[in-house]
Parts: structure tokens; C-alpha cells; sequence
């Protein structure tokens, strides 16, 4: 059965949009020009941060995270950057009796943003800052077996990824669920990896309740 859901952050459970709309913004491109080379550089397998050496070659992305705090433009998300799905999924999920996490590759700043949205409504948030392990690495989910009361079976890990989230996640032999939204997911969608790992593909973190309720009815 599954007994905790844990999710990831970024295209997951917030809408990004804004955050790299500010990266395109500090580093002086366009926007939409920053979002085509980010989409090129992700559709072929590459790290996203690859992106920004194309506009300055040798670019520290923790460094330069820094920089822009000291400039009074630290990396910020809130309330309106949440998808319109993500509270009342994990409301529905609560109320279903399930043990709740947010565990994504985010920094300590970050993490506290996560405290102060979600504090009430989850009952661990975990970062790779705070970790010292970051996906696809698989101490991360090492990690994160460690803190959830639940075996690895059990737990059900939801990401936008099959790269960062689902492969490894399912290496550590946790159940996973697909969600279709972001760049991501949308470029890796049809793949047969996003077609054959997750346990559910979902368009709607709404879906999950039902679907875990009926998986959970057929196991044993």
C-alpha cells in the first residue's frame, strides 16, 4: 500500500516561471530567448544549468545566487507561484490519512520559503542544502527513505521529471507519479521511460487521492 506521498518542489508543486524570468532578467537576455535555449538544452538530455553558460561562460550558479541576494534580489517564490491544484491535493491527501513531505533539490533560503507556505499542511520538508545530497544523486533518496515512517514500497515520490525524480526515485525501489506540467514533462512525456516507471501520469496533482485510494483497495 502506499502509505506517504512525498513531492517535489519545482514544476510541482510551484509554478517557475517567474524565478527564471528573473535569471533571463540578471543576466540581461530576453526572456523568451532564455526559455528557447533552456528548452533546447533540457530536450537534449543536458543540465539545465548548461543554460546559462551559453550567456556567461564560467556562470556559478550558487555564486551568482549570492550575488543576487546582495543585490536585493534573492531567489523568491510565494502563494501566487503555487500551481491552483496544490492545496487542495495535499488537503485531500490528509484527509485520506497519508504522511506528507516536500523533498527537492532547493537551498536553504528556499527551504525556509517552503516552511513558511507549508508548514500546516505536511509533516516533513527536506532539501538537498539541508541533505547534503542533491537528485539524481541516490543518497538523496536515501534521504529521504531515512525520514518518512514508511517502507520504500510505500512511499509514493511525485515529480515532473523522469531524469531527476522518477529514475531514481524507483531505483530506490519507491513508487512514483508523473505530473504534466513544466518544461520537463512536457518535453519527456511520451518517452518510454515517463510511458513505463511511474506507478500513476497524472495532469492534475487532484488525481492523486482517488488514484492512490484505488491502488491501495487492490493491493492485498
Amino acid at each position: 500500500m502506499i502509505r506517504a506521498v512525498v513531492f517535489d518542489v519545482g514544476e510541482c508543486l510551484v509554478d517557475e516561471t517567474r524565478e527564471y524570468g528573473t535569471w533571463a532578467d540578471w543576466l540581461g537576455v530576453p526572456r523568451h530567448t532564455f526559455a528557447a535555449q533552456f528548452g533546447a538544452v533540457i530536450a537534449q538530455g543536458r543540465d539545465y544549468r548548461e543554460t546559462f553558460q551559453v550567456f556567461r561562460p564560467g556562470f556559478d550558479l550558487y555564486a551568482e545566487r549570492e550575488a543576487r541576494a546582495a543585490a536585493g534580489q534573492p531567489e523568491h517564490f510565494d502563494e501566487s507561484d503555487l500551481y491552483p491544484d496544490v492545496r487542495d491535493s495535499l488537503a485531500a491527501l490528509r484527509a485520506d490519512g497519508l504522511w506528507l513531505g516536500i523533498a527537492g533539490n532547493q537551498t536553504v533560503r528556499a527551504g525556509g520559503i517552503l516552511r513558511s507556505l507549508f508548514a500546516q499542511d505536511v509533516d516533513l520538508i527536506g532539501t538537498s542544502d539541508d541533505w547534503g545530497a542533491s537528485k539524481p544523486d541516490p543518497e538523496f533518496f536515501v534521504r529521504v527513505a531515512e525520514v518518512v515512517p514508511a517502507e520504500s514500497g510505500e512511499i509514493l515520490y511525485v515529480g515532473d521529471r523522469v531524469d531527476n525524480d522518477l529514475r531514481p526515485a524507483v531505483a530506490a525501489g519507491m513508487r512514483t507519479a508523473l505530473v504534466h506540467r513544466g518544461p520537463w514533462a512536457t518535453i519527456q512525456w511520451e518517452t518510454e521511460e515517463a510511458r513505463r516507471l511511474p506507478t500513476f501520469r497524472v495532469e492534475s496533482l487532484l488525481e492523486l487521492s482517488p488514484l492512490i485510494q484505488q491502488f491501495n483497495v487492490r493491493m492485498p
